[in-house]
């Protein structure tokens, strides 16, 4: 996964669920703890996150992480992005998956020394 795909993950599911732990995160993403505690501390640094704390129960503090009105945008544009390139691969996926069963469809010449 990218860092930009990172990102996006990250983001989308703060933006629905602005309580998840980062250890759900990493669970979600399938990264480390570390890297998602990296990732979420570059996202603050840019602006587009917002961490807040609250109290779960009395004995334990906890955390929203919640995307700033710069993170809504920014997530905004690099989902875009992020869609024209998959939606790019899907294209030249597609394009070679027709040109394979083109071949295999293609009737076979059983004169030519080659298929002997």
């Amino acid at each position: 996964m990218s860092n930009d795909e990172l990102d996006i993950a990250i983001m989308r599911r703060l933006a629905d669920h602005p309580q998840a732990s980062q250890r759900e995160l990493a669970r979600e993403t399938g990264v480390s703890l570390g890297k998602i505690n990296y990732v979420l501390r570059a996202l603050i640094d840019k602006g587009w996150v917002k961490a807040g704390s609250f109290a779960r129960n009395p004995e334990k503090l906890g955390y929203a992480y919640l995307l700033t009105p710069r993170g809504i945008e920014a997530k905004a544009r690099m989902t875009r992005a992020f869609l024209a390139r998959k939606v790019h691969e899907y294209d030249r996926l597609r394009a070679e998956i027709e040109a394979l069963r083109s071949e295999l469809d293609a009737p076979r010449d059983t004169s030519s020394p080659e298929q002997m």
